[in-house]
């Protein structure tokens, strides 16, 4: 027979991937998962351990955040829980506001104290204005409402010069707040009325009427020390929520806490 060569036979044998189920890149992906799981009820749990009135004033300080707030305060400085909640703005009468002053709930402590002598300081001092004061006890203090009405601006349109009936209501609400050493927030408000021009709106407006109010507050002899935020929340605040452009809604709120 004839010299004769063997066939060389070459076979690729491709190897099944079976990473889908017998690898290793499920496991990874699981542990990931479960990592996430133990995070996410570790939070449960711290959540669960913190008392009601910190997760209240933690809410809070988020809802109500300003850059305009005093430097260095801290989410609990304003006391306890709901501590700048506005209390029933729309159970204000839409013909004019409210004249009585709400009892707390106790019939004593620092809302009831605090809303009395304000009061009679109105009475006797702020008669021909008192239907442009509104005085309401909330969770964790008072607050006192200033508002426009036809005809009496706390500030003219669309300006921050205050008018002599502003300075005189500041001034008599300034001289009972320095009857104590409660902490103090002031708030600046508009109505819905847009200003024509996109570099100045409601919310400049708003914090400079409410930095005007703290200046004739401090004027009036209020220690600056005690103010822990002054801030403008422009028209998002209405309190007459029906009636964006009522003129109560441009308005100067005094928060004074607990």
């Amino acid at each position: 027979m004839g010299d004769q060569r063997a066939a060389v036979i070459i076979k690729k044998v491709k190897k099944a991937d079976h990473g889908g189920s017998h690898g290793g890149s499920w496991k990874v992906a699981y542990a990931d998962f479960v990592t996430a799981m133990m995070a996410f009820f570790l939070l449960l749990w711290l959540v669960s351990m913190v008392s009601p009135d910190k997760k209240a004033r933690v809410s809070q300080y988020f809802k109500e955040y300003s850059l305009f707030e005093k430097s260095g305060s801290s989410i609990m400085d304003l006391g306890d829980p709901a501590n700048v909640q506005i209390a029933n703005p729309e159970g204000l009468s839409s013909t004019g506001p409210a004249k009585e002053f709400n009892e707390d709930k106790e019939g004593e402590g620092f809302q009831a104290r605090f809303m009395e002598s304000l009061r009679k300081e109105i009475e006797s001092k702020l008669s021909d204005l008192k239907d442009q004061i509104l005085v309401q006890s909330f969770d964790n203090g008072v607050r006192v409402e200033i508002m426009d009405k036809e005809g009496s601006p706390m500030f003219p349109l669309s300006s921050t010069e205050m008018s002599e009936d502003g300075k005189k209501i500041l001034k008599v609400v300034a001289q009972t707040l320095e009857k104590d050493n409660h902490p103090i927030a002031i708030e600046g408000h508009t109505d819905a009325r847009a200003f024509p021009s996109m570099r100045y709106s409601n919310w400049e407006l708003s914090t400079a009427r409410a930095s005007v109010a703290r200046i004739e507050l401090e004027k009036a002899g209020l220690p600056s020390n005690r103010l822990v935020r002054v801030a403008g929340f422009a028209s998002t605040q209405p309190l007459i929520a029906n009636n964006p452009m009522d003129p109560k809604n441009r308005r100067i709120s005094i928060l004074v806490f607990k």
